[in-house]
């Protein structure tokens, strides 16, 4: 590919992963407002990321089964179409603040996203030359964490109002009867949004189907990585990427609760909503802090591998810090525990983790590699399932203690990026 279609490449997925941000971090907000608006448990309420990310479970197989058949721009096009779709099942979820369509919605949602994320993934791996694959992830990173960052920001300045805090306290006063058309009208906030939204994805399909976005071809090998595949039929068969499906699991679940559930742990410090909604966009320019370095680094001062294991290393130790350190400290004009900033800077820890991964686990894959993204993007099913042991652990021991949820997660981080990669058969390690 020559550098003109390179560099076009390059913005048009960037525009993508803007958007992979812009959808996906606004959960950060939803959590606590559907929290007040339909009534629910901290338990319950971590269901709006568990709807939004089960969908990669059983949404990316399908998604590489189209890819195949349609190609990436065709696949693409479907993907916003799925997306629009559940954005614009808010409007009857919120017409009846159903919290069940809110979060059929919500499934939908994560399903188009998926479609999207099995194509433009792999893209990014495959683009250019695997050395500095974590420095083209880091490009699309800055776009999906910015647009994580102004996300939660324009929605509460849609659907939020300076006067709600005062009316947020009197809800919990208020029986049911008094608190239904109350909690009706602010659910209702999300209509306009979302209905927004929606038009501006079905819009997105049709540009990037008639775009000038390159197809690629990921069927045919090198003899060198022919002659590695040979025998080999699926891709359980190669472990590297099997251990690598995990440790995406395990990453953006933790990258997920360092986002999604700082909102309510501030409220445990006595900040209100209207104050907190700015905390999930600390964390994010952490990780775009990271994102800049790596851009900066790698690969002409600093492996991929060892900007993977130096986050990694952060993250077990920032998590330490969250369960284990106490004392109010006054920063950035917010009053809070300093382990909320250790949060934020968990941002900063899982900022190279994503990056480091990819490469590694697409390594050697050969005609196998849009099958093997499927299985990677499947791993973002655990965005789904550990905030909800997260919020399980904060019904049971409190919001604080429920961080050590993060510590195994961190755990198998460091033995993927010290060992696991290397593994190319079941029967033992190679170097």
């Amino acid at each position: 590919m020559d550098k003109k279609n390179y560099t076009k490449s390059l913005y048009i997925i960037a525009v993508l992963f803007f958007v992979f941000g812009f959808v996906t971090w606004i959960n950060a907000m939803l959590i606590p407002y559907f929290k007040i608006c339909c009534e629910l448990n901290n338990l319950e309420s971590y269901f709006v990321a568990f709807a939004f990310y089960i969908s990669y479970l059983f949404i990316s197989f399908p998604a590489s089964l189209l890819l195949k058949r349609f190609g990436f721009r065709k696949s693409m096009m479907m993907g916003f179409w799925v997306m629009a779709a559940g954005a614009f099942i808010f409007v009857p979820a919120a017409e009846h603040r159903s919290y069940i369509l809110f979060l059929t919605g919500l499934f939908t949602l994560g399903a188009g996203l998926a479609i999207l994320q099995t194509a433009a993934n792999p893209y990014v791996t495959i683009l250019g030359p695997k050395e500095s694959a974590a420095m083209r992830f880091s490009i699309m990173g800055i776009c999906n964490k910015f647009a994580g960052i102004l996300a939660p920001l324009l929605f509460a300045a849609v659907i939020l109002k300076s006067s709600d805090q005062p009316l947020f306290d009197q809800i919990k006063l208020m029986d049911a009867v008094e608190r239904a058309p109350v909690l009706d009208e602010l659910i209702r906030r999300v209509i306009f949004p979302y209905t927004c939204v929606g038009g501006i994805l079905l819009v997105l399909g049709f540009l990037v189907h008639f775009s000038s976005l390159p197809e690629i071809n990921t069927e045919e090998e090198d003899s060198v990585t022919a002659a590695s595949n040979k025998g080999r039929n699926n891709i359980f068969q190669f472990p590297h990427l099997i251990l690598g499906a995990v440790a995406i699991f395990v990453h953006v679940g933790s990258q997920v609760i360092a986002v999604d559930t700082i909102i309510g742990y501030a409220h445990t410090m006595d900040i209100s909503l209207l104050e907190s909604k700015v905390f999930p966009s600390y964390t994010l320019t952490a990780t775009i802090v990271g994102y800049l370095l790596g851009i900066s680094l790698i690969p002409k001062y600093l492996s991929q591998l060892l900007a993977l294991r130096i986050c990694v290393v952060l993250g077990l130790l920032f998590t330490l810090c969250i369960v284990f350190l106490h004392g109010t400290v006054v920063l950035f004009g917010h009053r809070a525990d300093i382990s909320i900033w250790f949060i934020v800077l968990l941002g900063f820890a899982n900022s190279m983790i994503w990056a480091g991964i990819w490469p590694l686990a697409m390594d050697r894959l050969g005609r196998f590699i849009k099958t093997g993204a499927a299985l990677l993007i499947m791993g973002l099913s655990g965005n789904a399932v550990l905030p909800l042991v997260y919020g399980y652990l904060a019904d049971v021991y409190g919001l604080q203690q429920a961080y050590l949820v993060l510590l195994p997660c961190y755990l198998y981080l460091l033995f993927y990026a010290f060992s696991g990669y290397k593994l190319e058969r079941w029967t033992g390690f190679t170097s």
